[in-house]
């Protein structure tokens, strides 16, 4: 009898996860848009349970909310007994953004960016070539040496090798970059109601994680800009939020010039994700404001630094979340004034252009 297939009928499997771990997946996404208020995030999820049933009878939101003390992601500690993340909930977060935006990446040797460069460097890659004066011994490529002599000099007792067979591996320099990161949150973040600082915070999450596990050599620093600029730690990323600010573009790019230069690097970077033009400066103690328009006078201290920047061959990659003409019009200048690049996302493709573009960095200054 010849072999077949024996049917059956097909039986769907439970799709709807319950348990800690699902339940965790949605938390981190909202303890990142409450900015940390876990109280807040709690209340969501209860809503969403009424909505979804989340839990059952065997796991409720109480078991969940217990599982996250147990576990370290929050602990009672604040004022009032209030519920605060713990640095573990703040590296899940972190985490999670990573998984989210830039899919599930391993680390990888030594991990820095990569050169054009080629010769005795720091990993291997996949191209091969004679051997020069000066390769090292451990680039030899033993067996494709060995195959060379015995096709020019034939099988025989009297097996010789030439340096003329020798074939070695080519080695990719590799180079540290220093990053800084720069987020508007200015008030038009959160304007027409579109939540424009959650996907920007995610972003920089997801950059720190990346930075250190793939790229641990490289330097990332954060910043925010408003009325000022200051600089801002990866743990106070989840907390983020938008203030009544109007956009100080030169204070956020005064405060990044001044970071990198004290940066050793040969490679140096800003990448500055906003939605809106620069509005104001800060003379002395008072603030030049003017959110009509395109104001000369902001706009000229604004394009001096982006060349003061390319003299000092820092480029900047700018993420504008905003599709208004006139603004895309300032931004074109802005960076042929640098040098450097400019993407119009929406929020949704904001992850990948900035992974894609910190990725892209090959270039090495000898």
């Amino acid at each position: 009898m010849a072999a077949g297939y024996r049917f059956t009928q097909f039986v769907p499997e439970e799709t709807t996860e319950k348990g800690f771990e699902p339940l965790l997946k949605i938390f981190l996404q909202l303890i990142t848009l409450t900015a940390g208020d876990v109280a807040e995030a709690m209340s969501w999820m209860s809503e969403l349970d009424k909505q979804y049933k989340l839990t059952d009878d065997r796991y409720g939101l109480g078991d969940f909310f217990e599982d996250l003390k147990k576990n370290g992601y929050i602990d009672d500690k604040g004022p009032d007994g209030q519920f605060n993340l713990q640095a573990k909930g703040e590296q899940r977060i972190r985490k999670s953004a990573l998984e989210e935006i830039f899919g599930k990446l391993k680390k990888g040797g030594r991990g820095n960016h990569a050169t054009p460069k080629t010769g005795i460097g720091d990993e291997p890659s996949a191209d091969r070539r004679e051997f020069r004066f000066g390769d090292a011994p451990e680039q030899i490529e033993l067996t494709e040496s060995i195959r060379n002599a015995q096709i020019a000099h034939g099988l025989s007792e009297d097996f010789f090798l030439t340096e003329n067979d020798l074939e070695v591996t080519e080695r990719e320099h590799k180079t540290q970059t220093s990053t800084v990161l720069m987020i508007d949150i200015s008030h038009s973040m959160i304007l027409y109601g579109e939540d424009r600082i959650t996907p920007a915070k995610k972003v920089a999450m997801a950059l720190a994680e990346l930075v250190k596990i793939k790229y641990p050599k490289d330097n990332l620093d954060i910043i925010v800009f408003g009325n000022d600029a200051w600089q801002i730690s990866v743990k106070d990323l989840p907390y983020l939020m938008v203030g009544p600010y109007h956009t100080n573009t030169v204070a956020g790019l005064e405060l990044a010039m001044d970071l990198l230069r004290r940066r050793k690097t040969s490679n140096k970077q800003i990448f500055m994700i906003t939605d809106g033009k620069p509005t104001c400066l800060k003379e002395g103690l008072k603030y030049y404001k003017n959110s009509f328009g395109l104001d000369r006078k902001v706009v000229n201290k604004t394009l001096n630094l982006a060349a003061q920047c390319r003299r000092l061959h820092i480029p900047i990659t700018t993420f504008m979340i905003a599709s208004d003409p006139y603004l895309q019009e300032f931004v074109e200048e802005f960076t042929q004034v640098n040098n450097g690049q400019a993407y119009y996302s929406s929020l949704k493709g904001l992850g990948n252009l900035v992974f894609r573009d910190y990725g892209r960095n090959k270039k090495k200054r000898m």
